[in-house]
């Protein structure tokens, strides 16, 4: 886009604005003030200019500087440049986002920012709009990492857009570990209600939790359950705490072969969760996994679908997903309904504030 503006007429269009009507040449006497008849003609022609002509003829480049430079920086910005920028303490908090989910990032972020960890979040833009969007209003919090995917079609839930996109997230999980970051993996169509990392108990390489909204005794094992029908469990993997170990990047290039052997098919509509649970299942001998507590981490289908469960557990919950249901509106709806659509009241405690 910079070559494009480069190439724009150079042309001050503020030269000599008088010229605009011969009834004010240099050889008159008389001054002109604002508020005269031709004051006000004057004034009212400069804006026709401005709003009809200017933008046929091209603005000045020099009007475009910053922003052409501001662009060319984001969309050169590396992954270890942004993790290296936005870590504490050798953590990361990330999350992947494409254009259409900008309300729920914003929402998520309130949530975060009352938590005290919103500094250590980097946003991995999954389009330009959003890369640039983001920077601009918290600078060094995304990076894109190439090549972009469909933006009209990732954020369809079983397309191979929607694939597309979500099968990419073990690839900047792994490079951030590889980096020796730890790593919090988030979607974004959650919100936090206390701080999760007092939860993140021990050593382990992997936490995770579980997809499925059967009650489990508040005293459950923090094993890996096991498979159910389809052979395999059913942990989230929207929620995932990494640590840099061998036994985490083992996972996460065991979730690529996965997904890469399961392709997204007409037939199938696959999406990365079933590849990440085979992961788990076939490295759990291998690696030191930990399940999170079902009452600080439930799964939408408990949480929003429970409340007797709910008011038993009150005071525990942790973070919430709202999952178990598709469409932005839909779930905008259900996070207002159980009041945590913060963006309505609460949008300027967001490092973003209002987009």
């Amino acid at each position: 886009m910079s070559s494009f503006l480069q190439k724009r007429s150079t042309h001050h269009p503020f030269a000599n604005p008088y010229a605009l009507s011969p009834r004010f040449s240099s050889s008159s006497q008389r001054p002109i003030s604002i508020f005269s008849r031709s004051g006000l003609i004057i004034l009212l022609s400069l804006m026709v200019f401005l709003g009809v002509l200017l933008p046929w003829t091209g603005m000045p480049q020099f009007m475009f500087q910053n922003t052409a430079s501001s662009l060319s920086k984001w969309r050169d910005y590396t992954l270890p440049e942004a993790v290296s920028f936005v870590a504490k303490n050798g953590t990361v908090i990330v999350c992947a986002v494409s254009q259409p989910y900008l309300p729920f990032l914003n929402n998520w972020l309130i949530s975060i920012a009352r938590q005290k960890h919103h500094d250590k979040v980097l946003v991995v833009a999954e389009d330009y709009a959003t890369l640039y969007k983001v920077n601009e209003k918290w600078p060094g919090h995304a990076v894109l990492v190439p090549p972009a995917p469909d933006s009209q079609t990732a954020h369809k839930f079983g397309s191979q857009g929607f694939f597309n996109f979500t099968s990419r997230r073990p690839r900047h999980l792994l490079h951030i570990l590889e980096l020796g970051y730890n790593v919090m993996y988030n979607d974004v169509d959650m919100v936090w209600l206390a701080d999760p990392f007092p939860y993140l108990e021990g050593n382990h390489d992997v936490y995770f939790t579980d997809d499925m909204a059967v009650v489990k005794p508040l005293n459950h094992s923090h094993d890996l359950p096991p498979p159910g029908k389809k052979g395999r469990t059913y942990i989230c993997s929207c929620m995932i705490f990494l640590r840099p170990t061998d036994g985490a990047k083992l996972v996460m290039k065991k979730w690529i072969e996965e997904l890469q052997a399961q392709p997204w098919s007409k037939a199938k509509k696959a999406n990365d969760q079933p590849a990440f649970n085979w992961a788990l299942n076939k490295t759990a001998g291998q690696v030191d996994l930990y399940l999170l507590p079902q009452a600080a981490f439930p799964t939408g289908g408990l949480y929003f679908k429970n409340q007797t469960w709910v008011q038993e557990t009150k005071g525990t919950h942790v973070i919430i997903h709202n999952n178990y249901i598709t469409g932005f509106e839909k779930k905008i709806k259900r996070f207002r309904e159980f009041g945590l659509w913060l963006l309505d009241d609460h949008v300027l405690e967001s490092p973003l504030g209002r987009l």
